[in-house]
């Protein structure tokens, strides 16, 4: 393997200090958010620039090291990344399935167990020659990486979910384009919910945190805002559309996440979980149409927003975060400080150890400026 000459020893060979990298590895993993490829350009061209590094792309996330042939290992090089800053999606692809220490593996029955394949990653990630690995993913991610830190993998990561709900960072890049998506979701429907006097209904991703819900409710100007973290009741939301109906305007908008849930009800599950995977919600919006409708005589009409706010160009936001995270991901490993993962505190970006990092960030309705405000102008 090439390396860069840094030193010469006495018999005259090369002799690279103990943190010296040749050759990292870069992967996206968990759903794909805008700006992906916003921090895969830019820790390519850091790292080409300022370091001479080979940088290699791994495709489908921790899932690619799976595959023996070489073929989901590529080398990334100036021209990979051209004209990617604007580009939705990954070039890298992605897998929300690829957790090598639960990984789903098919038994002599036909059935299915989980078992620990971390050593063969570990294994290949050496016979790849790769000194140490950009990992850009969410909160699932980022436990595997902590997890193969503490294997001795030289690992760096960059926080990414349009949810916004990871721990340790003010935001994550993805959200503030899904929020944008979101809020022109909502200005065209209240033009037609006020044109048939209608109760328009805007179902929106977060899983179990509701910042995008509540960032566009807010910005969108709507009536209600149901989030996992506050419970809704049926008949509040009722109450407020009939004082809206008194003061004469008989259609309103209302956004709520996939993971709300009534006060004594749970969330709305499409499929259940199964190895390797976790619930998927949905239908959380019809089915709090169908309770407000048994309660309140009033037409109603849902969107489901769905991967639409995953997909598309990032915005200007986004990029500039991804690019930010991308230079100082490279920033890290050049100064040995494995383990750790980018983050934004405030206006700056700083780093957080991966085994600091459990939990998701969930708003807190008692202390949340956010929430006071959405209250403040009558939001319920």
């Amino acid at each position: 393997m090439e390396g860069i000459s840094l030193a010469k020893g006495a018999t005259g060979t090369t002799v690279l200090p103990m943190n010296a990298l040749q050759r990292i590895g870069i992967l996206t993993g968990g759903g794909d958010a805008p700006g992906l490829n916003a921090v895969i350009r830019a820790a390519v061209k850091a790292t080409i620039l300022h370091h001479g590094w080979e940088v290699f792309g791994v495709h489908h996330g921790f899932d690619g090291f799976l595959d023996e042939t070489g073929e989901s290992v590529e080398a990334l090089t100036y021209a990979s990344v051209r004209g990617l800053l604007h580009r939705g999606g990954t070039i890298l692809g992605t897998s929300t399935r690829g957790n090598p220490f639960e990984y789903p593996m098919p038994t002599p029955d036909g059935g299915t167990q989980v078992v620990d394949i971390s050593d063969r990653l570990v294994d290949r990630i050496q016979a790849l020659g790769l000194d140490a690995l950009i990992v850009i993913g969410g909160d699932g991610t980022m436990r595997i990486a902590s997890r193969l830190a503490a294997l001795g993998i030289k690992i760096v990561g960059v926080p990414k979910t349009i949810d916004n709900d990871l721990m340790a960072t003010d935001r994550t890049f993805g959200f503030h384009t899904a929020v944008g998506t979101a809020v022109e979701a909502i200005d065209r429907l209240h033009t037609t919910g006020e044109s048939h006097d209608r109760v328009m209904i805007l179902e929106v991703m977060g899983r179990n945190a509701g910042w995008i819900a509540l960032h566009s409710g807010i910005a969108g100007g709507t009536d209600a805002i149901l989030i996992p973290e506050i419970p809704y009741r049926v008949e509040s939301v009722a109450e407020k559309l009939e004082r809206r109906r008194a003061r004469g305007s008989r259609f309103a908008t209302i956004v709520i996440a996939e993971g709300a849930r009534p006060f004594e009800g749970e969330q709305s599950v499409v499929t259940t979980a199964r190895l390797g995977a976790l619930p998927r919600l949905g239908g959380a919006a019809t089915r709090f149409a169908r309770e407000l409708f048994e309660v309140y005589d009033v037409e109603t009409r849902v969107t489901v927003l769905g991967h639409v706010q995953r997909g598309g160009t990032p915005d200007p936001t986004d990029r500039l975060l991804a690019t930010r995270f991308g230079t100082e991901a490279v920033k890290l490993l050049a100064e040995g400080r494995w383990g750790h993962m980018v983050a934004l505190a405030g206006t700056e970006i700083t780093a957080v150890p991966l085994a600091d990092i459990a939990g998701e960030r969930l708003i807190d309705p008692d202390r949340s400026q956010l929430v006071a405000t959405a209250r403040a102008i009558g939001i319920t």
